[in-house]
This record gives C-alpha cells, structure tokens and sequence, in this order.
C-alpha cells in the first residue's frame, strides 16, 4: 500500500492506494483483487474488500464502490446506499464511510479539503478525465464551501506515459478539442504516447489547485505489483485483477 505524503500529515483521515498484495485470491487475480466486476470467485473478492477494510479502520458495510463508467457523474454521499451508484466519483463530509475507486491503469484521484472536512475520490481515465470529471467534482466542492487554494490534490498510480501508447485518432480527439493538449503526448519511433496524470494535474491546476502530489508509480511495470489492464491484454490473458483506493473522514 502506498500512502500520500501530503494526506498522511492529518490525523483526521485515512487513506492508502494498494497494490496486488495481501489478498487471497489466486492465478492471474493474486492477491488483493478487488473488483466485483472481474470474473474472480465473488468470495475471494469479498474477503479482500475486508481486508482492505480492516486496514483503513472502517466496517465492511461502510465501504463505498462505484460502478465506474469512465464518465462525469459524481454522486454527494450523506449515508451508505442501498444499491451501488452508477458513476465515477464520490463526495463526502461524513465520518467513518469510506470511499473507495478502482482501477487497472485508470488513475485515482484523492482530493481532501481540510477547512471544511471534505474529501472526494475520483476514478479517471482518459474517457471520465476527457468529460471533465476533475472539473465537475472540483465544482461540487466549491459548491459545497470549498476554497479551492485549499484543496490537496493526490494523484494516485496509473499507467506511466513510457507505456501508454495510443493511436492517431486519439490524439486528433484532444488536439481537436484544446491544441494545446499536444503537450501531453510524446513522439518516438513513429509511436505515440500519452501523459495521464500530466493531463489531470492540467485540469487540476487549470481550475485553481495548485497543493497537487502524484504518487510516480507506473501501474503497467509488473515490478511495481499493481494490477494493470493493458500488460493483461498484452499477455492475452482474458481478465485482470483490479487495484483499490480508499479514503475516509475518522
């Protein structure tokens, strides 16, 4: 589990972005996956959601999950759901719930108000990053009585841009959109490659957050132990475990 250095200085919540270990689950899944949505046997995914539970300190029951859809939905979260929220982001100013998101190169995204005790955890990849997710949550929070100056912002492990290739038409999507979006693509060898989190903090930063950390670890490098999409694919492995982050007001 990899931990923020700006978050970890309040005492007041906790938060932790896991890696692949710690889990029971086993082949392509080991250890610590989590996604419901994976073809995993149910139980093992459920006894890691406890596990990851019991290392946050919050009931099995107050764990929130989303199922993420790569948009700009975000849902304010005043009491635990009776069903799971179709979406891809979370708000709340709620002790003891916690919000967790899932990925497999996609990013997570922590944001944490200390003044007003308000935290939000957003699941962006280049789909739910390209809708606006960062700037419709961070307008939710200015809604909700946040100063934006005193936003802390924590990008969480995706997938490095060294290993993020895309093809032409995804490039002339954001160009066509913003010309300078071609600052967060790279060039090599007749490739193309993009920046994820560069893109995100741009958001971030473009909409006046400036207190940003990113936690530079590469999810597609199997050294690093995350689950990732993509070398699952590569490996023509026909499912993938997925990672989890969690944050929540104590």
């Amino acid at each position: 589990m990899y931990k923020s250095k700006k978050l970890s200085k309040f005492k007041n919540i906790k938060h932790g972005f896991f890696n692949r270990f710690g889990g029971v689950s086993k082949g392509i899944y080991k250890s610590l996956n989590c996604g419901l949505g994976s073809e995993d046997k149910i139980e093992h995914v459920k006894t890691n959601l406890y596990k990851v539970c019991k290392r946050i300190g919050c009931d099995k029951n107050n764990i929130i999950l989303l199922n993420q859809v790569h948009s700009n939905i975000l849902h304010k979260i005043k009491k635990i759901p009776k069903k799971k929220l179709k979406g891809d982001a979370l708000l709340t100013s709620k002790k003891s719930i916690a919000l967790g998101i899932l990925t497999a190169d996609c990013a997570p995204v922590f944001i944490y108000d200390p003044n007003n005790n308000l935290i939000g955890a957003i699941h962006a990849g280049w789909k739910g990053a390209y809708r606006q997710i960062i700037p419709k949550t961070l307008k939710q929070f200015k809604l909700m009585g946040s100063n934006l100056n005193d936003l802390i912002a924590v990008i969480g492990p995706c997938i490095d841009k060294r290993n993020y290739e895309v093809k032409k038409d995804f490039l002339n999507k954001f160009i066509s959109k913003e010309k300078s979006n071609k600052k967060f693509f790279n060039f090599k060898n007749n490739k193309i490659f993009f920046s994820l989190s560069d893109y995100i903090k741009e958001n971030l930063l473009n909409f006046g957050v400036k207190n940003i950390e990113i936690i530079k670890k590469d999810t597609y490098l199997l050294s690093n132990n995350f689950f990732s999409a993509r070398r699952s694919i590569k490996n023509k492995l026909n499912d993938y475990g997925r990672n989890i982050s969690v944050i929540m007001i104590i």
